[in-house]
């Protein structure tokens, strides 16, 4: 194992500090590093709430008691005659307002009109592809679908659907216009969804109000009494386009990462600017931009992804503060292929490179992926650190496990992969993002202390440091503050 990263009190960062410690704020080499993530409650207010983008619905006929299908998932006919619903019967919505959406099928093409047939053939959607929702004002589970010729689509006794039944309804079970709605799972809860379903306006004012009151300047305060030394904030890549971010993403990032850097900057904080979202989405979840859980992110998107990386390296690299820059937060390996994620590597690092010599440039590893994948590619790299992500809590082997189990997993598996990626000769290690929850059931205070500890006295290994995965948060164990504050975690006596 190669020595560890040590703050210098000139602003430097240097790989030399060889020395044990006691964790005390007083140790030059001591790094622990937050995340921040935003509140269920901001959505709220938003319209019809239930049915922001990426929710999957499924529609069974009340007068012909079957489920609405694309036929083959999609490429065909819309039929109704399925007497139980599966992927081929489930459609998500992709929003345009609080009424009026897209359908898109499994095989990932959108529900259109030709004539009255009613098909899944188109692959991206415009006008003919964009239905309007209406709900039963007695019972919102009820619905019918108006079609882009204005007729509602009507389900008919030979299975078949068409766009042209234009009565009005008294939303009785045998109308073959009334459809019997069934949401399966959240829609995802990302800022895509947030701004989307408010519309731009709202989700101006929601956003600014949520930035200007989360997280504050006693927050940096906080973390640096606490033994916090540096904070690794997530960014969307439309932070590049601030203040005129494309639809649906609204203005104002930017403004907060610039308050960021100056709260760290008067705490002697390092900041970690991560890019959490990459366009195209390089993971299926919220906090990478999808829109509907799709992950398309590839060589098509590599240019605009650098040049995210190129506008931050250039806004940042004479501020004091900035610590690294990540170059992409969790691609999924069910996606993105390792060669493609190697040629956006290099070309990030270059452009860091081109306005920082010094600045750290973070090389995640893929989810699902080999932990040592990428040592062998970063280690000819000058000031690089390889990051991975060991979650107890989305760990199969542990579904059924007791505290011990989990603190031995800590401590012999995730011990040996960090280990295996630390090479005297390789870039430096760091722990993107942890946290003290697990699936153990009725866990007491001092069992999560225990395994808080054991993963802190595994994680300090890393070269570069640890990052919990989040400062505040609605679930208290995710929670570094709240985990502070309650006696969880001390950092003075790790």
């Amino acid at each position: 194992m190669g020595p560890s990263s040590q703050a210098n009190k000139d602003g430097s960062l240097t790989a030399n500090f060889g020395e044990s410690t006691t964790w005390g704020d007083d140790d030059p080499s001591v790094f622990a590093v937050t995340i921040v993530k935003g509140l269920p409650s901001l959505f709220d207010g938003i319209p019809n709430k239930d049915l922001l983008d990426s929710t999957r619905v499924q529609f069974k006929s009340m007068a012909q008691k079957g489920f609405l299908a694309a036929e083959n998932g999609g490429g065909g006919a819309l039929v109704v005659n399925r007497p139980s619903a599966s992927d081929w019967e489930t459609f998500k919505l992709w929003r345009i307002d609080e009424n009026t959406f897209n359908f898109k099928v499994f095989s990932n093409q959108f529900v259109t009109v030709a004539g009255v047939n009613v098909v899944a053939t188109a692959s991206m959607p415009g006008q003919s592809e964009t239905f309007q929702l209406v709900r039963n004002d007695a019972d919102n589970n009820k619905m019918r679908i108006r079609a882009p010729n204005g007729s509602f689509l009507q389900a008919n006794k030979d299975g078949s659907v068409t766009a042209d039944f234009v009565k009005s309804t008294k939303w009785g079970d045998d109308d073959p216009s009334v459809f019997a709605v069934t949401i399966v799972g959240q829609a995802l809860q990302g800022e895509y969804q947030i701004c989307n379903g408010y519309g731009k306006d709202t989700a101006t004012q929601v956003m600014n109000d949520h930035r200007s009151t989360y997280i504050v300047e006693r927050d940096f305060a906080f973390m640096a009494a606490n033994g916090l030394n540096a904070v690794r904030i997530p960014v969307g890549w439309w932070i590049a386009s601030d203040p005129n971010p494309p639809a649906p993403f609204v203005g104002g990032s930017l403004q907060a990462l610039d308050n960021a850097f100056t709260w760290a900057e008067r705490h002697n904080i390092g900041m970690i600017i991560d890019l959490h979202a990459a366009p195209g989405a390089q993971n299926p979840w919220e906090h990478g931009g999808s829109r509907d859980g799709s992950q398309t992110w590839g060589d098509s998107n590599i240019v605009e992804t650098v040049q995210v990386i190129d506008f931050l390296a250039a806004r940042y690299a004479r501020r004091s503060g900035l610590l690294a820059v990540e170059l992409m937060n969790e691609p999924f390996a069910d996606g993105v292929s390792l060669d493609s994620l190697k040629r956006y590597y290099q070309q990030g690092y270059n452009a860091v490179r081109k306005h920082s010599p010094t600045a750290y440039v973070i090389m995640c590893n893929r989810i699902a992926g080999d932990s040592n994948e990428l040592v062998d590619f970063a280690s000819p790299f000058s000031r690089t650190v390889l990051d991975g992500h060991p979650y107890l809590v989305f760990e199969p082997k542990l579904d059924k496990s007791n505290v011990q189990q989990n603190i031995d997993f800590v401590n012999k598996e995730i011990a040996g992969d960090l280990s295996a990626m630390t090479r005297p000769d390789g870039p430096l290690t760091f722990v993107g993002e942890w946290v003290a929850e697990w699936k153990v059931k009725g866990a007491s205070k001092e069992d999560f202390q225990r395994c808080a500890n054991a993963q802190m006295a595994v994680y300090r290994k890393a070269t570069f440091g640890w990052a919990y995965w989040s400062y505040k948060h609605v679930s208290n164990h995710w929670s570094m503050e709240w985990m502070i504050n309650n006696g969880y975690i001390s950092l003075k006596n790790a």
